[in-house]
């Protein structure tokens, strides 16, 4: 379950993008019931991007943010209590990262759902159904 997590340069520590991805990634799992699953962990990647000022918009005006973003199969943030209670963690998790140098209002998560049967996951591209079943064993 890849995410892509980006920011604005000098809107957070450097040093804070290993947290950041390691608590995001806990907190997705935590979320979901599955963070000791050992099929699941390992698929969940990340990578980070740091986009240079005055590269960020809000409302078509200049503006610094951070941007969580999850690709998951879609069942996957299928409960109203994963969506909020993830969202808001993640929200959290940013903004405490960045000493407050963004505000809420400056950080954006979203889940982007995967067509069913295009989870390449070790060559192997898996159906929701055949996902499901491997992270149930784990």
């Amino acid at each position: 379950m890849p995410l892509t997590f980006t920011y604005t340069e000098g809107a957070l520590p450097e040093t804070a993008e290993k947290q950041i991805v390691a608590k995001l990634t806990e907190s997705m799992l935590r979320w979901h019931g599955l963070a000791s699953n050992t099929v699941m962990t390992p698929t969940v990647t990340a990578q980070v991007h740091v986009i240079s000022k005055g590269r960020g918009f809000t409302g078509g005006q200049e503006s610094s943010g951070a941007w969580v973003e999850w690709k998951t199969p879609s069942f996957a943030f299928a409960t109203r209590e994963i969506q909020i209670g993830h969202i808001k963690e993640a929200t959290n998790i940013v903004h405490e990262a960045s000493g407050g140098n963004l505000t809420k209002n400056q950080i954006w998560v979203n889940v982007v759902h995967a067509v069913d049967g295009a989870w390449g996951i070790g060559g192997i591209a898996m159906t929701n159904a055949e996902l499901a079943e491997a992270i149930s064993k784990g």
